[in-house]
């Protein structure tokens, strides 16, 4: 059986799934077959395996780092919000239905089989589990039906490390007051405690440490220093947003949609050294950009409205007027064409108007698309004219299926269904959207994009480079593992692994 070892934290964003992938690289580098495991994630950034199951994008970056290959058990319950008050519920990568808060919190013990199945399948294949927690373990209203935190961990009977984020100040007292409101069998579940995001020279900590010490009776095993790796992250929490673009000679716009799903699909372009990209969420903030790109969302119609109530639809209207390159992927390509119908109310019954920009009309159906597929570009015409013929490969999660008798912009062979063939997007002269995600992460894709955008604006695009994505993770994961490596105390966690809980 698998050993096993899980992270909580004192709050979310304490920096959980990054540490997460970063013991699962420093394990898989020491021999160990490592994975990731988080009971239940919320979060709009997911992911396809192999086999079409639906996963939280976290743990297919841990199970990347552990160089394994993702699969559903490692997230077998996925939230992704489509209101303030509801979710659709994942479970084993399939939709189980769309559930208020409250009516997922009355069914949450009918989930505990499945949770349970999905650690014991890991047991068996993995030398260690390697578990994340969510939020805090010290919710109180949240404590009597967990099955993510405490609950989690007496269920597979794990020893817990806990991390406190000290960049957002207050670092000790969220340690010992999480310490403090836990019960005595769940306080003797923490086996240590990591410091995480720390700035400045570690000896003005140290009495500090030995103080948090003698008042929880838990030993400290590591301090994290603040650190910037291009690694993915939960959407919620994520940085990137708060970026203000840089000094490349091609400014691209992504709209920062209310419901924003898989902004990992511009992560090829953002790593270029000709490209700033940045995120816009207000009309105030457009500026004049040589490109937008309209993101995946898990509420079409509600962030279509948003749209047009900030005043940025406007903005876009004007701006494709100009001819200038604007990309929509999944739920924004759903907005650029003529009509959006929800006969059957899975986002928001009735029928609206779209952008107008691609003839398209796309009717909002029960059954979703989850699937991973390669293909091609076909002859592209307008703007994008290099991309004909380059190659992808992506996945594919939507719950629309589009119409058009307009030209479209790719071949695909379906993996899942192992060869079935499909047409999918649409091309205009300078307005492009298919429902892939992951169009950009071969490189010749993303430099055919740059060099298009380059000869726009009249400059030479002679030397445009990709990052081979791939190769560039592998880098990433390999210096958060020397992190980890030089900054947490690798043998006390190797002894908790062996002693286990107890």
């Amino acid at each position: 059986m698998a050993k096993s070892i899980m992270i909580q934290g004192t709050m979310s964003n304490a920096g959980k799934s990054i540490l997460v992938g970063g013991l699962c690289r420093v394990l898989a580098q020491d021999g160990y077959l490592a994975a990731p495991f988080k009971s239940q994630n919320m979060a709009l950034n997911s992911f396809i395996t192999k086999e079409g199951l639906e996963m939280g994008r976290a743990q297919v970056m841990q199970a990347e780092a552990a160089g394994i290959e993702p699969a559903a058990e490692m997230n077998p319950i996925l939230l992704k919000p489509t209101n303030d008050t509801g979710s659709q519920v994942i479970v084993n990568g399939k939709v189980a239905g769309v559930m208020s808060a409250s009516e997922y919190y009355e069914k949450k013990q009918q989930y505990i089989p499945v949770v349970q199945e999905a650690y014991r399948k890991l047991e068996e294949r993995y030398d260690v589990i390697v578990i994340e927690g969510a939020g805090s373990p010290a919710e109180i209203n949240l404590k009597e039906n967990d099955i993510v935190n405490m609950g989690l961990a007496e269920m597979v009977d794990a020893p817990v490390i806990l991390v406190g984020d000290i960049d957002r100040g207050g670092v000790f007292a969220q340690i010992v007051g999480t310490v403090e409101l836990l019960e005595e069998k769940e306080r003797a579940r923490i086996k240590g405690i990591i410091i995480n995001k720390f700035r400045g020279d570690k000896k003005i900590l140290e009495p500090g440490l030995r103080m948090l010490e003698e008042k929880t009776g838990i030993p400290v095993c590591g301090v994290v220093p603040y650190f910037y790796l291009d690694i993915d992250d939960e959407d919620s929490l994520t940085e990137r947003f708060g970026k203000k673009g840089g000094r490349g000679r091609i400014d691209i716009a992504v709209i920062r949609l209310p419901r924003i799903s898989n902004f990992t699909d511009f992560a090829p372009l953002e790593g270029m050294e000709d490209v700033s990209l940045r995120y816009v969420s207000s009309a105030g903030d457009f500026g004049d950009p040589d490109a937008v790109m309209l993101p995946g969302t898990k509420n079409t119609i509600a962030d279509l409205l948003w749209l047009r109530q900030s005043g940025l639809e406007a903005r876009i209207l004007q701006y494709s007027a100009k001819g200038k390159l604007l990309f929509g992927i999944c739920g924004g390509y759903q907005m650029l064409g003529e009509v959006i119908e929800d006969p059957e109310g899975m986002e928001q019954q009735g029928s609206i108007k779209g952008m107008g920009l691609l003839p398209m009309k796309t009717t909002f159906i029960p059954e979703k698309t989850r699937t991973r597929v390669k293909g091609h570009f076909q002859n592209v015409k307008g703007l994008l004219h290099e991309l004909s013929q380059v190659e992808i490969e992506g996945y594919e999660i939507h719950m629309g299926v589009s119409e058009s008798s307009g030209e479209r912009m790719l071949v695909l062979t379906d993996e899942v269904t192992h060869g079935e063939r499909k047409e999918d997007g649409l091309c205009s002269e300078h307005v492009y959207g298919c429902y892939v995600h992951g169009i950009f992460d071969r490189a010749e894709a993303a430099e055919a994009v740059v060099r298009a955008l380059l000869l726009q604006k009249g400059c030479p695009a002679d030397h445009v480079k990709a990052v081979n994505m791939s190769e560039y993770k592998e880098e990433q994961y390999n210096k958060l593992a020397d992190i980890i490596r030089e900054n947490v105390d690798m043998q006390a966690i190797r002894r908790i692994l062996e002693e286990g809980a107890h």
